[in-house]
């Protein structure tokens, strides 16, 4: 009984520091060069900005959905008219989901290690292939 309770309160105690760090990730939004600020909209019409790793496999742009929280990746689903800025500029882009063997490439390109996907809660990752697309569209 006494290694069940403390398989228990170690289960919590793991759970509680997974919540932690992807709530501190998602309030501080730390960014660098590798990173770009995407802009999704919700279905009320508000627009909502979110920093991403930017990931790049056969000369193409994308984003990964790396965490539990991913409303940003719903949103772009929902509304693929999205934009990012990176290195100041920002651009119109058009968020293609990816599956498949263009999945597994990008994702066996940028793969994580193993205590990021320890304290990320071992998350299923969803990738966005960022198309260039024109202003006027």
């Amino acid at each position: 009984m006494k290694v069940l309770k403390l398989f228990v309160i170690l289960i919590f105690v793991y759970i509680g520091i997974v919540v932690l760090f992807e709530s501190l990730l998602g309030y501080f939004q730390p960014a660098n060069q590798n990173t770009l600020v995407i802009t999704t909209t919700d279905e009320d019409g508000n627009t909502n900005d979110r920093v991403l790793a930017r990931l790049e496999s056969n000369g193409q742009l994308y984003v990964a959905a790396n965490h539990w929280p991913r409303a940003w990746y719903t949103q772009a689903l929902e509304n693929p008219n999205v934009q990012s800025a990176f290195d100041g500029e920002k651009e119109a882009y058009l968020a293609i989901p990816v599956t498949d063997e263009e999945h597994d490439r990008v994702n066996g390109e940028n793969r994580h290690g193993i205590v990021f996907l320890i304290l990320t809660g071992f998350p299923p990752r969803y990738f966005v292939r960022l198309d260039p697309r024109d202003e006027g569209v």
